[in-house]
Order: structure tokens, then sequence, then C-alpha cells
């Protein structure tokens, strides 16, 4: 990008909020990844919002949320802003961004509803009104007139501890949480003075604001991301939710807006506010902006603008002011380094797998599917250096996502890389899920890291099923195996071979029967695509699983098209069951199903039996490299994990060192296979 473009480009224009001069117009929207450490900000946090700060974000929102009061419990590893003691980690990490030239902001909320009773102090949870949340379950006890003022107290002291860390700004949850809670008439059902009229259901986030505001001065800034339409039709409506918005506007207590449209009280509501692919692109930005025209305030908005070009869109046409991009900034946290360089082609795109939030709400931190340094800052860095040592020859079989980031990593760090595929396109099975419309925005996975490679002169041959002396004919000094894992049937006492497999189905080999029984008892999305795939051609589906519920192995907003899916298909989900035999009955078959928990069996008759049991690894040629490799395939695993060189020999007369990753070492998902090749391939 030349210094002209720069200057005109809209994503790149400074912006002033009140006395805050923000850099650009990205932001990264507050969200809570779960690396706290018993509710405090320590390195890890401190490191992964530097880190976009280091990449050119002009503003970083920190929490999502951090809870002002014991009876919030911080289901989601929430910081606690009611701790004195959350303030000098919280000055370490601004002062870090700050230094690099990022705004820092943090998110401060009572939950109320959305919360779980059984965390940080067991204490009931609370709500305007005794409604329950169906995704986290809670019977709320109905605020007191002594809750309310006391929480009021708990926000102002909050804010206080945050202007004291040195933050730029706070920004108030009012979405699915206590304060909301409270305007919307799906969850208001008081009879005092705080339902009725808007004014009446804003009172308590008025005492809030005004607490707030008497804490910290008129001078600090304040925000509030709000819901301005739940899009319910028992909820807030839009006309009610955008008066809410002009009200606490003109109040004059607040300085942005950072509208949200929905409801999230259950997965399939939460996805439709936080869409995951498949799902449309930016599908609440025109809404924010016709709400940003009517009320001529500063408006942020994030809700799956992942690409650049929705981003500049947004701000060109004057739909926002700062634009969210958080989940893609998980992907690469130097989108705005690159816009400006001129890079914008080397953005790692995010793909909206989703995987990032999915664990946070299973309880795990979040993790980018395909960016393994990602809350992993400080063992594992963003941006590859070149390597000070000689430059060696390495090969790698297998251009599947393992080996795709093998060789780009490899090639980062200055060595010769040869990438040997079987195939006649590199993808593995990455290629084989993004099949599926649906899922087809997994392939940027693929396509980033081949235009990586292509760029730093990764020597790609496909079709060649590689051999034991097709790598020893290129004189390596460091072999990879990434040859995947193949499909591998379940242990039946009986019958696997009548089975087909779940990639049989995705890749075409195999076309649904009339009448198919899918087993799966992975849990994972192989095997929910494959029947997603059987249901949409219109067979008559039952899928069977020994779990307790099916696809364990996927998240809450994943689950979700799932469902929707096999409720409009009319798929049978049969649970707690396991497939004991198939038999042929004629041109038919006959699965026979047991339980763990009983002896009794019950019988099947189907055209076909779908089988999704992880995979085997694929390692023929592992096997084959074995003997004669330096190290004997040995992985010093101390050294593996903490980022140093891996320096086993056995025959020290070998030429090589030989590793496998990936799948080929073992079933486990895409995220594991990155992150094999990215931490052994750093430090070569």
């Amino acid at each position: 990008m030349t210094r002209s473009s720069r200057r005109t480009d809209p994503l790149l224009q400074p912006y002033r909020l009140k006395h805050l001069t923000l850099r650009n117009r990205i932001m990264s929207t507050a969200h809570e990844p779960a690396y706290s450490e018993n509710g405090l900000p320590g390195e890890r946090y401190r490191l992964y919002h530097v880190e976009k700060a280091k990449g050119g974000i002009a503003l970083t929102m920190t929490a999502g949320s951090a809870v002002v009061s014991h009876d919030s419990p911080p289901a989601f590893g929430n910081l606690h802003a009611f701790d004195d003691a959350i303030v000098p980690g919280l000055r370490d990490l601004a002062d870090a961004c700050h230094e690099h030239g990022a705004a820092v902001m943090i998110q401060i909320t009572h939950l109320g509803r959305r919360t779980s009773w059984n965390k940080g102090a067991w204490l009931p949870v609370l709500a305007a009104s005794p409604v329950r949340e169906a995704a986290h379950r809670s019977f709320p006890k109905e605020a007191e007139d002594w809750d309310l003022a006391r929480i009021a107290r708990d926000y102002a002291a909050a804010a206080a501890r945050m202007q004291a860390a040195g933050l730029d700004g706070i920004e108030i949850e009012a979405y699915g949480h206590l304060l909301d809670g409270f305007w919307s008439p799906a969850t208001n059902h008081r009879t005092d003075e705080h339902n009725g009229d808007l004014d009446a259901r804003l009172r308590f986030t008025r005492s809030v604001l005004d607490a707030v505001r008497e804490a910290v001065g008129p001078d600090f800034i304040v925000g509030i991301r709000m819901v301005a339409d739940e899009a319910w039709e028992k909820g807030l409506s839009r006309e009610d939710g955008v008066e809410i918005a002009r009200r606490l506007v003109a109040d004059g207590r607040i300085d942005f807006l950072n509208l949200v449209r929905g409801h999230i009280d259950t997965d399939a509501a939460l996805a439709e506010v936080i869409p995951v692919q498949g799902m449309r692109s930016a599908p609440h930005l025109d809404f924010a902006g016709e709400v940003r025209r009517t009320l001529g305030f500063p408006v942020f908005h994030a809700a799956r603008i992942a690409d650049v070009a929705t981003a500049r869109h947004a701000i060109a046409e004057g739909k926002l002011d700062m634009v969210g991009m958080t989940r893609a900034h998980m992907a690469d946290p130097h989108i705005a380094a690159k816009v400006a360089a001129g890079m914008e082609a080397r953005i790692r795109p995010c793909v909206g797998a989703t995987y990032c939030l999915d664990r946070i709400y299973e309880g795990h931190e979040a993790l980018c599917i395909h960016n393994a340094a990602t809350g992993r800052e400080a063992t594992i860095p963003h941006l590859v250096r070149r390597g000070d040592g000689p430059r060696r020859r390495v090969v790698i079989a297998g251009a599947g996502p393992a080996g795709l980031e093998a060789a780009r990593v490899c090639a980062e760090r200055g060595h010769a890389v040869t990438l040997l595929e079987a195939a006649d396109r590199p993808g593995g099975q990455v290629a084989l899920a993004a099949r599926s419309r649906r899922r087809s925005e997994l392939i940027g996975i693929v396509d980033w890291r081949v235009a990586e490679c292509a760029r730093l002169g990764v020597r790609l041959e496909t079709n060649i099923f590689a051999e034991a002396e097709d790598v020893l004919a290129r004189e390596p000094d460091i072999v990879i195996v990434a040859t995947g894992g193949l499909p591998q049937p379940p242990p039946l006492d009986e019958g696997a071979e009548h089975t087909v497999s779940s990639w049989d189905i995705l890749a075409g080999d195999a076309a649904p029967g009339s009448e198919v029984l899918l087993y799966d008892d992975n849990g994972a999305h192989p095997g929910m695509q494959a029947a997603e795939h059987v249901a949409r051609a219109g067979s008559r589906l039952e899928i069977v699983t020994p779990e307790r519920f099916f696809a364990p192995e996927i998240g809450g907003l994943n689950h979700v098209a799932y469902a929707r899916c096999f409720l409009e298909n009319g798929v049978t989900i049969t649970i707690n069951t396991r497939l004991r035999s198939v038999r042929r009955k004629g041109n038919r078959l006959l699965a026979t199903l047991g339980s763990d928990y009983a002896s009794t069996t019950e019988e099947r008759e189907v055209d076909q039996v779908v089988a999704e049991h992880g995979t085997l690894p694929n390692a023929e040629l592992y096997d084959a490299l074995k003997p004669r490799a330096r190290n004997r395939g040995e992985v010093d695993q101390a050294a593996l994990i903490e980022g140093r060189p891996q320096t086993v020999v056995h025959d020290a007369q070998s030429a090589f060192q030989l590793f496998r990753i990936g799948d080929a070492t073992a079933s486990r998902n895409i995220h594991a296979a990155i992150y094999d090749a990215t931490r052994l391939c750093m430090v070569f």
C-alpha cells in the first residue's frame, strides 16, 4: 500500500473519542479468553493483548466481562473486577499496550442470570425476575432493593479500579446480563418501580451509570455494549431498544454505544448474535448503521466482521465509527499492520470455525483453530524469525494442515523445504471437510498456507505417494511425516466390513442409502458432517451414539447448525447406545444395538451403516524410515514443550532426523496438528 493509499484508506484513519485519539478504526471487542489466573490478568492475559497492540490495532478491549460483584459468579473464567488485586496486572497490561500505540479498555458487568451458582463464592444467582436462563440453567433470585443498591456501588468501585489501573476507559455490558434484564419484557416481571414504562425499566441502569460517573468523574471514557433489539417476539423490541439507546445518549452519562442485536439465552439464539461458519457475514452491520445514523453518536459493533473488505465498507459507508474484528484478531493479531504495509493478502483468515468460543463455553481457554500462537505468546511467536543456524534440507510427507504448517515454519526459518503430497492437491482432511458447503470456509486454512509456502519457496510435489526411497533420494537432514490417518471401523463383535466410513460419505465414494444408521463414537465433526450430508440427501437417518448426548466434542455454537439440520430433516438421535454388530440380511443390513447400561439388545434393518470411529495413523512411511533415522523417531518431549531443539541421537552415522506430527501420530483435530508442527519446527 502506498503512502497515499494509507492516507485515504478508511480503516487507517484516526478517530477521536472524547479526549482519546485512536490511531485507526480497527478494534477487538471485549471477550473473555479464560486466560486469567485466579481471576487476575497475568502474563498470558497481558501478552495476548500486547500482541494485538504490536500488530497495529487501535483499541483492544479486555474481559468479556470482568465481574463487579461476588454474586456474579465467574462462569467463563472472568476477571475479578471486585478485587483490588486486579489493578497491578491491568496496569502492566495497559502500559505494555500503550507502549505499542494501542488504547486499552475493559468491559465490566454483573452477569445476572447468565452464569452458574456453583462457581466462585457459590452465592445465589440473581436477576431482575426469577426467570431461568436455559443456557446456564440457574434459577435466579429476584434482586431486592438492597441488592441493587449494593451492585450499583460495586459497579462504581470496579470502575474506579479500572481508572486507577491506567486504562483508557470502560464498557458496561448490557446484553443478556443483569442491566438489560430490567429492560426486556421477557425477563422483567417485577411489580415495583423497576418495571412499567421505559424510564422505570431504565431506573437501575441509570443508578449504575450515576454511581460510575461519580466514581470516575466526567472525563474518563464510559461506554455501554447494549442490545438495541432482541429480535425475539417476547423480548425487547427494536423500537424500544433504539429508544433506550437514545435516552441513554441524551442523559449524557456515556461516550459510545457498542451495539448488539439478538438474545443469548440459548445456544441457537447465541449463534444468531455470534454467527459461525455457514452463516451470513456481518448480519447486524446495517442495523448498527441505522442506529448510528438515527442518533448521531459514536457507534462500535462486532458480529462476524471477519475480513478487511467488510470492515472497510463499514467505515467507508458511515455505518460504524470503530469496527470490531475480534475473532479475526485471534487468527491474526497483525491485521492493521498488514493493511498499512500493503500486505492485506497475507492476513491469516478467520475461517469461522468458532473453535475459540466453543472452547470457552465448554470450560476451556480460547484457542484459534489454525493459529497455535494465540494464547501461547510466551512460548510461540506469531512471526517466525529466520534461524541463525545452517540451512538444512527438510522433506515433509503429507500436505494436510500439519504438513503445510511444518513447511511454512521451516521455510520461514530459512530451510530448503520439499513437500510431498499423494493427492493431486494439498489439504488432507481439511479439504475433505470443506467439501460441505456450510463448512467450505475451512479451506482458508489450506489456501493461506499454500500461498505462504509459495512465497517462501517451498517445493510442493503432488501425486507422489512417498515411500522411503523417495524421501531418502532427496538427501534430507530432517524428515517430517505428516501423512495423517485413515478411517478406522469401530470395535464390533462382527461385521465391520459391512460399514462405510464418514469419509466415504463426505468424499462421495459412497452414496447415502435410503435408510441409514450412522454410528458415531468419536463425537466430533466428521461423523456429524457425514450425518448432515445424509440427512440433506433425503435419507431416513438414525444417529446412534454411546454418549450421553450427540457430538460431545463439538461446542454449543457449532452444535446449533447440526441440531437444526437434524430437526428439519426428521433425523432420529439415539443416545447411550452402542453398535454391537452388522450382518447381511438379503440385500440389506441388520445392525444389533446394545448399551453400557443394560444387557438387552435391539436390532435395526437398514440399507447402509455409516461408522465414525476416528482415524488410525497412516504410519507406513514412518515405520520404514524409523530404523534409519538418527533419532529413531524419538521426540524429546521436554524439549518440545519448552521450545528447545531436538537433540536425541541413537545413530550418529545417520544423515537425518525423523519426526511425525498430526494424525500420523494419533487421531486428534486441526488445531492439534498445527500446534504439533509449529512448536516442533520453530526451533529447527
